[in-house]
């Protein structure tokens, strides 16, 4: 049964403030929040606030745990959650934007089990703001030891997933936070049925560099996705952790990258453009997939889950919807804030069709409600990666496709066969911009890419040109599959290259390579060493595709432009380095080019194959 939010609030019976609340109300009036945006990953528009308890000193606890503790201990714990919900409730009313943005509300998961627990009080509080439904979010920590307190007691079980299922029924939604922080993540995952997963800051602190986080996250990322949850990074505090957090497929992220918690609310805001900026700076991205994505996916019109008197939506109609369009074989359905929730099939109303008492269960109002109906779909945004997007419906075969959503809000429907043709469409167009012999980034992905370094004030940048010793010679002595060869070999090495670590590269063509490195992202020296490790691999790698007695002799012979015999060393490459400094800006892609190539000819001729120029000094670098 649901209370209905749009109908007036009704005092709970039995509800006289005693003697240990006035006692208690002292130290919440000296409490706060502070509150700390949640913000969608690819655009930078504000999903919700997350809100964290403020002033706990102030109000005589030594920490914020410590309120709740002492709460538990003197059997208070339920009445403490009710003051707070109101103050919160308060603040977050003063927001301009407040119908726009989610509150997202921790809980500590004792109170669902306390002795004087009542959903129904939590309800007088909460439709005493008229809060649009979908907006409040309850946030139930992982942290607390479920192994004893939860799972292992199906009395405690019981009554949470019955008090879980009364709120979501009523349109509030569910998180767990600090996701993968606890022993019984999974369980509880399976039990409780939330609309988001909070991955544990652990996970996040490193994860560019830590192969066995990214693991784990994207591993917990899938299985969210195909269950339709959305997931949340928390603790994002550097570019680093947000690139990699975008690249496994993570909807929303909140952290100090973003934005610190601030009890201000005039500080917050409805859109963080430094996401915008971030997802421009990436270039180890190609690109969206946006207007691929546009032009293959369906609008399906939605069902909603409750009519405009916030009430659910009956079956009749959902039979209506079916009955006027009979090529539609489900149909999606979204809540007050058009987010999708899932779908119903038609298949699944047939059972109930052609059984004896079937159609009257369907029209019951408590055993025919519209959430016994709907099953989850997998859920991406329309601005993910389409290999992202495929790899999550490939994990569900028996998916009819993928629901998109843009800021969390539903837009449209991917089929199987449109995914089939989305790939293969940006196949098609990825080839226009690669080298068709190596498959790496072409001319226009590195011009773009030494243009947006050069209008990038605040990151310096180093740019390296690769180009082989004597290749002509090369190819006229072992024929030009063989130079293909060696081409195909620095390939691997520079991709391999990109792979292990955040550098572009990209091949300018024949002979040619091209590569980029961020300052933000591996220091001078590491840079420098990479770039000799790269020459001196090759060196050793071309070996092979010599005759045995060229290599022992170290040298080969072949005809000059003047067709004279001459010897030739073994087949190296030579790189021309260029750093250049942030704020160091006054150049043109055609003078950099330039750079490149008189610096590319200098290390041909320097015995270490490499020359090193830094613009702001002007200063010339041959590396021992």
């Amino acid at each position: 049964m649901t209370s209905g939010i749009g109908s007036g609030p009704v005092e709970p019976s039995g509800y006289h403030p005693g003697s240990a609340e006035k006692a208690w109300q002292d130290s919440i009036d000296l409490l706060d929040f502070a509150f700390q945006p949640i913000v969608n990953i690819h655009t930078g528009v504000c999903y919700g606030f997350e809100a964290l308890l403020r002033n706990h000193e102030q109000a005589g606890f030594q920490s914020i745990q410590g309120v709740f503790d002492r709460a538990f201990q003197e059997n208070m714990l339920f009445f403490l959650d009710l003051k707070l919900r109101e103050r919160v409730l308060e603040k977050y009313m003063t927001l301009d934007f407040h119908e726009k943005v989610k509150l997202f509300y921790n809980i500590d998961n004792r109170v669902l089990v306390s002795p004087d627990y009542s959903p129904a009080k939590v309800l007088f509080v909460m439709e005493r703001f008229r809060l649009t439904p979908g907006t409040f979010c309850f946030e139930i920590s992982e942290r607390h030891d479920f192994e004893t307190f939860l799972l292992h007691d199906f009395r405690n079980l019981n009554e949470i997933k019955s008090t879980l299922n009364f709120y979501r029924q009523d349109f509030y939604k569910i998180a767990i936070d600090d996701f993968g922080s606890g022993l019984s993540g999974l369980q509880f995952l399976y039990h409780s049925e939330p609309d988001y997963i909070k991955i544990d800051r652990f996970f996040i602190n490193g994860i560019a560099s830590d192969a066995r986080k990214r693991l784990f996250v994207s591993s917990t990322l899938n299985m969210a996705h195909i269950l339709g949850i959305t997931v949340i990074a928390e603790g994002v505090e550097t570019e680093e952790e947000f690139y990699a957090c975008k690249e496994i497929g993570c909807d929303l992220i909140q952290g100090y990258l973003i934005q610190r918690p601030t009890t201000k609310v005039c500080e917050l805001k409805d859109r963080y453009d430094d996401v915008v900026l971030l997802n421009r700076k990436n270039r180890r991205e190609r690109g969206s997939d946006r207007k691929l994505i546009n032009a293959s996916m369906e609008y399906i019109e939605p069902i909603p889950l409750y009519t405009e008197h916030h009430t659910f939506t009956d079956m009749v109609s959902v039979f209506e919807r079916f009955r006027r369009h009979k090529v539609n074989t489900f149909f999606p359905v979204t809540n007050g804030n058009d987010e999708p929730i899932g779908i119903i099939r038609e298949r699944d109303l047939k059972e109930y069709v052609y059984s004896p008492f079937g159609k009257d269960i369907l029209m019951n109002k408590s055993s025919g409600n519209i959430l016994n109906f709907i099953t989850r779909l997998p859920i991406s945004e329309i601005n993910t990666q389409v290999e992202k997007i495929l790899e999550l419906f490939s994990i569900d075969e028996k998916s009819e496709g993928i629901l998109l959503t843009e800021n969390g809000s539903y837009c449209g429907f991917l089929s199987a066969s449109a995914l089939i043709k989305l790939l293969n469409d940006k196949n098609i167009a990825e080839a226009r911009d690669q080298n068709p012999l190596t498959r790496l980034p072409g001319n226009n992905i590195i011009n773009q890419y030494i243009s947006e370094a050069l209008s990038c004030s605040s990151t310096s940048h180093v740019l390296a040109y690769f180009d082989f010793d004597n290749f002509k010679p090369f190819n006229d002595k072992y024929g030009f599959r063989q130079g293909d060869r060696a081409i195909l070999m620095f390939g691997d090495i520079l991709k391999e290259l990109s792979n292990s670590r955040r550098v572009f590269v990209g091949h300018i063509g024949g002979d040619d390579f091209f590569a980029g490195f961020k300052l933000t992202e591996m220091s001078q020296d590491d840079i420098h060493e990479t770039i000799r490790e790269i020459i001196s691999r090759f060196s050793r790698d071309a070996n092979s595709l010599f005759a045995p007695q060229d290599r022992e002799r170290g040298y080969y012979l072949s005809t000059d432009r003047d067709g004279n015999n001459q010897m030739y060393s073994l087949i190296g490459v030579s790189a021309g380095v260029l750093t250049i400094q942030s704020g160091h800006r006054t150049f043109s892609l055609e003078e950099m080019f330039a750079y490149l190539a008189e610096l590319k000819k200098q290390a041909k001729k320097s015995p270490h194959r490499c020359v090193m120029l830094t613009l702001d000094t002007g200063v010339t670098e041959n590396p021992q």
